[in-house]
């Protein structure tokens, strides 16, 4: 299989990239684990593609006590052994096999967009943020919060003109804890269904459920988020109403892999799964 005509630009600067992508209509490459088989099956033809790899300025990760700001070339792989947020670190683990998370990119896996990768539940679970630039006489830059950037299967709120230059996860905070479960055929594969939870305990130093949160993938067509505070809240949560508030919300299809109600039976398991161990290791570390 052989990729369709295009136009190849490879900008050295931020401007230069931005400038380009203001004049022509094409495709951004990153790190191309998505984009490169895309096009070789001719699922998109696009007549320029803009290669950014050689743009310095967006390889910067960037840990703070606020969070992690990824810049759009840094690698699965790198952002995996910084170990700078421990949920994304969590997510990226279960990201296809070492020699894809070599080159993919974490913003790139935003952009793309799909219901059932990892890293745009762990965004959307965390409250995170996507910086987008244009030209306009002059990088013009706007933040996109994670309940807008995905707006369906496959598609972001990335215009035409504009390059995702960085994402932002916020830090979850003391007394915090973090996992993320899924079911694959193989590891590697595309989860059947995965879940991602984070729940905080009460500040006071008891064993009280003051905040919990989690994020689905492959049960709709952008990560589904539910906050199930009030089921989890106190000494005795309800871990299996919550459970059963996640299923609610789950528009799951089915497939060759599994049906419809396999993976809505399966979320629930992970779900309650996720949101126990996550609360066990708020209560045991004091913090994340």
């Amino acid at each position: 299989m052989k990729p369709p005509p295009f136009e190849y630009h490879a900008p050295r600067d931020l401007g230069e990239a931005l400038r380009t992508l203001a004049e022509v209509r094409g495709k951004v490459l990153a790190g191309g684990q998505s984009l490169i088989p895309m096009l070789n099956m001719r699922l998109v033809a696009p007549e320029h593609l803009v290669d950014i790899n050689r743009i310095e300025s967006l390889s910067a990760l960037d840990a703070s006590p606020a969070g992690v700001r990824v810049g759009a070339l840094v690698r699965h792989s790198e952002a995996e052994r910084s170990g700078a947020h421990p949920l994304l670190a969590r997510a990226l683990r279960l990201v296809a096999h070492p020699v894809i998370r070599n080159r993919g990119t974490v913003v790139g896996s935003l952009v793309h967009a799909d219901p059932a990768a990892e890293l745009p539940a762990v965004l959307a679970v965390l409250g995170g943020t996507v910086q987008v630039a244009r030209w306009s006489g002059e990088a013009a830059v706007r933040e996109v919060a994670a309940r807008e950037f995905f707006v369906g299967p496959m598609e972001s709120a990335v215009q035409p003109g504009e390059l995702a230059v960085s994402a932002f996860f916020p830090a979850t905070g003391p007394r915090t804890g973090v996992t993320f479960e899924e079911v694959a055929r193989r590891h590697g594969d595309y989860a059947l269904a995965g879940v991602c939870a984070v729940v905080t305990l009460d500040p006071g130093g008891d064993a009280h459920i003051a905040a919990a949160r989690v994020a689905c993938v492959g049960v709709g067509p952008v990560p589904v988020v539910v906050d199930v505070g009030e089921a989890c809240a106190g000494r005795a949560p309800d871990w299996g109403g919550a459970a059963r508030a996640v299923q609610e919300k789950t528009e799951p299809e089915g497939d060759i892999h599994a049906s419809a109600a396999y993976r809505r039976h399966l979320v629930g398991v992970l779900a309650e799964r996720a949101l126990r161990n996550a609360a066990r290791e708020g209560a045991a570390a004091g913090g994340v």
